[in-house]
């Protein structure tokens, strides 16, 4: 059994799973922090899935692009638990969660966060054969430029994540091919990242508990003014 983490985003979930089998999920969005609700959704989810934590074989966690602050909560959580249980640990990328909820295989995907100051952090999928296959790397880029990409591209194309509802009128005012993928699907599921993470596990991917980090692909705001103001060591 697999206990996967999210908190990437606003939205903060935890799941259970099987390889072949989603077992219980929470998703909560709310004013609380995720350090405040993290932990006793775990507690709550292994008590509704009836799933005693001795129960848990490996641990995934999303690990971004996303919030910087949410990726550091998930993440030393996830190692914490890791370490103390002694169970494998995946990293799992958000994006790459934020496709995988979404099995639409005549379309392209593409999620989208918000990296500030009119930018997204932005990948690209298709499903092929039951399997989700990445076309754009994660990356960062102007929302604008984002979007006039998508546009042009035959197929249809699905947009998903915080920064598909942060620039829906740019998306909406694009016309075809693009499309905002429907509310149940457009934000994290962590139940996606327990099985994605089974199927990194299955290929023999699996993490260091002490030297995984997280995907920030940017530097934080605070890195660049310190940089501004005192320059770069060298």
């Amino acid at each position: 059994m697999l206990l996967a983490i999210d908190t990437a985003t606003l939205a903060s979930g935890v799941a259970l799973a099987t390889a072949d089998k989603l077992v219980a999920e929470i998703i909560v969005q709310t004013k609380k922090t995720h350090s405040e609700r993290l932990m006793p959704h775990i507690e709550q989810l292994l008590e509704l899935g009836q799933v005693p934590k001795e129960k848990i074989t490996a641990i995934a966690v999303s690990i971004g692009p996303g919030s910087f602050t949410g990726l550091r909560i998930g993440m030393a959580t996830a190692k914490a638990l890791a370490y103390v249980w002694r169970v494998p640990l995946v990293g799992v990328s958000t994006l790459a969660a934020l496709a995988y909820a979404c099995p639409a295989p005549n379309s392209l995907l593409c999620p989208l966060l918000d990296a500030q100051k009119g930018n997204v952090y932005q990948a690209v999928y298709r499903w092929e054969r039951g399997a989700l296959i990445e076309v754009t790397a994660p990356r960062v880029i102007e929302h604008q430029n984002a979007i006039q990409e998508l546009a042009a591209q035959p197929l249809p194309v699905l947009m998903l994540g915080e920064g598909a509802i942060l620039f829906q009128d740019a998306i909406a005012a694009a016309g075809n091919p693009l499309e905002l993928a429907p509310p149940h699907v457009i934000l994290p599921r962590a139940g996606s990242v327990a099985l994605l993470g089974h199927q990194l596990l299955q290929q023999g991917i699996h993490h260091d508990a002490m030297t995984l980090e997280p995907l920030y692909i940017r530097r934080s705001e605070a890195e660049v003014l310190w940089e501004q103001r005192h320059g770069t060591c060298l």
